[in-house]
């Protein structure tokens, strides 16, 4: 057995299970459960989302981020439409080219400095509604928190779906870290979501403290009737759908959602604040939830990456990201910060 315990900062997906996430998991092991969502757990599961985003919202659990993204979009478009984003978006470049592939959408992709849309920024691949010869765009996808750390306001975000509403099209967010958001907000889940006019949200589970747990999340009442055909023809139609609904149900029902992603954020703060003290070191982007980016000399990334995993996001500059997650500790900061130190003192 490989009893070698390490920690990384390379990402929230590398942290292991919330002990309670596991025993909720183990609970619904008990006795048979009927298969495809009909179970008594997801059923509880459809009544606590509503509690969270209010009584219209429809919860549609699956296995992963990437599936939620392509079902979310492919429930709300139509064959000859579009979807607007980010060039920075997970949707653009992180899925493998699932929205393309799987379901054969379109994506009008938008340059930003910081992750996030505008108005303005959306009204660059916002037109030629009517023209049979471009794809039309039908569906804005913001990611909250973004790829590159930032977070929209809830001001931000209603003026976005003031604006995408009023050209016809549809808001989706796309909620991979939907926790860490609200942590940092100060605010409920749906203050920034249903109220603040999204129409479908991908809900993140995973990156939380769970093992496999994300969903597709209508809030929109006049969308989502395509989603269980949409779900079962991308493969995201879990049979044993109690143990992920059960992941949800142990992170929602009480506090533990906030609780995971709050701390996240407070290790990111801490790191934060200890590496911007060293000579060397570049905080490059403001920490509003958890993750961190900064600027470093390749040599020493490359010495750290021996004993710290960690992506540098930015070959070109040596930027870095370093993620916090639910498990880190105020131990992991401080021996990642000392070794940090270290190397830059030898690049001296």
């Amino acid at each position: 057995m490989n009893t070698h315990v390490w920690r990384g900062f390379a990402s929230d997906n590398y942290a292991g299970v919330h002990p309670e996430i596991l025993d909720a998991i183990v609970r619904a092991n008990e006795g048979h459960q009927v298969a495809y969502g009909d179970d008594e757990g997801t059923q509880r599961l459809e009544k606590l989302f509503a509690h969270h985003f209010g009584d219209g919202a429809k919860v549609f659990p699956l296995f992963n981020g990437t599936g939620a993204n392509v079902v979310s979009l492919q429930g709300m478009l139509s064959s000859w439409e579009a979807v607007i984003c980010a060039s920075s978006s997970h949707l653009n470049v992180d899925e493998g080219g699932a929205p393309e592939k799987v379901a054969g959408i379109k994506l009008w992709t938008i340059p930003t400095e910081d992750g996030k849309l505008t108005p303005e920024l959306i009204s660059q691949q916002a037109w030629g509604f009517g023209d049979v010869h471009r794809a039309q765009p039908a569906v804005v996808s913001i990611t909250q928190v973004t790829e590159l750390g930032t977070l929209y306001s809830v001001e931000e975000i209603k003026e976005l779906s003031a604006y995408v509403h009023s050209h016809g099209m549809k808001l989706h967010m796309d909620g991979a870290r939907i926790a860490n958001a609200a942590a940092s907000l100060g605010v409920n889940l749906r203050d920034f979501t249903t109220d603040a006019g999204v129409d479908v949200l991908s809900f993140g589970g995973t990156k939380n403290g769970g093992m496999g747990c994300e969903a597709v999340v209508v809030l929109n009442p006049d969308l989502g009737a395509g989603i269980p055909y949409v779900r079962k023809s991308s493969m995201q139609l879990a049979s044993k759908m109690r143990f992920i609904s059960a992941q949800l149900e142990a992170l929602l029902e009480g506090n533990l959602w906030l609780q995971n992603a709050g701390h996240a954020n407070e290790m990111a703060k801490r790191l934060e604040k200890a590496v911007a003290e060293i000579q060397g070191v570049t905080i490059v982007r403001k920490v509003q939830a958890n993750s961190v980016f900064a600027l470093l000399p390749l040599a020493v990334s490359e010495r750290l990456q021996k004993k710290f995993r960690f992506y540098v996001w930015n070959q070109a500059t040596g930027e870095v990201r370093w993620m916090c997650s639910w498990d880190t500790t105020e131990a992991d900061v401080d021996s990642f910060v000392r070794a940090i130190a270290e190397e830059i003192s030898v690049s001296e």
